[in-house]
């Protein structure tokens, strides 16, 4: 299914400004480290990193296995410029890490690409899902710029329906209300400026199949 544009949304290079702007910066800024301990996960293994334009892509760990792209349009450029599909090849990415690339669109706008991160990634890989915290009071930092923030169990339902199972508790990440940048994780949301949710895409347990019995054939009695 292509990545297309909402009617009902404005341009999300639009919305994408925002993060430039110093209030933006300051929430990608806290989100660093938690990028390069995804990027550092699956050392060895390839990954996928989506991002908004302001996100310097260099930055955090990751070598050559690591397909780096940002929104741009309609779709992303970066290492490759593509839309949706995803020019990658099922169960090829042991981390996709999805950062505020979400936040543009309208709920039901972000299954296409929640379907496409699940079918690149391996059996026991992960997804880690950066989005803005609509409980903080940095919320009004990004007021009228066409964001979108959800609450974790919003996100949740949309993994779990993608095929991949999210962690129980999310991780604020960011500043409540300054515009600097914070260091740290947190147990749950909070009032963070953003939140860390993390799901995995489980092995398919094979389902042993009953053995079938030998059917006897059983001769017609002689006349």
């Amino acid at each position: 299914m292509p990545f297309m544009l909402s009617a009902r949304q404005p341009n999300p290079a639009g919305a994408h400004a925002w993060f430039a702007s110093p209030a933006g910066l300051a929430v990608l800024a806290s989100e660093a480290a938690g990028v390069a301990d995804a990027l550092r996960q699956r050392p060895g293994q390839a990954a996928l990193w989506l991002a908004p334009p302001a996100v310097d892509l260099l930055q955090g760990e990751g070598d050559a296995l690591t397909l780096r792209l940002r929104c741009h349009g309609a779709g992303f450029n970066g290492t490759v410029r593509c839309g949706l599909p995803l020019p990658l090849a099922s169960e090829t990415c042991a981390v996709v890490i999805v950062q505020h690339v979400l936040d543009t669109e309208p709920t039901d706008a972000a299954v296409p690409l929640l379907e496409e991160c699940a079918r690149v990634l391996v059996p026991g890989g992960w997804l880690w899902l950066f989005a803005l915290n609509p409980l903080s009071p940095y919320r009004w930092r990004w007021r009228g710029g066409a964001l979108s923030a959800r609450e974790p169990i919003t996100w949740r339902r949309r993994l779990r329906a993608a095929g991949l199972a999210p962690e129980a508790v999310s991780l604020g990440v960011g500043p409540v209300w300054s515009i600097a940048a914070a260091t740290g994780e947190h147990e749950g949301a909070g009032l963070h400026a953003s939140y860390l949710l993390r799901a995995e895409k489980r092995a398919r347990a094979l389902t042993p199949q009953r053995r079938l019995r030998a059917l006897r054939w059983q001769a017609e009695p002689s006349a």
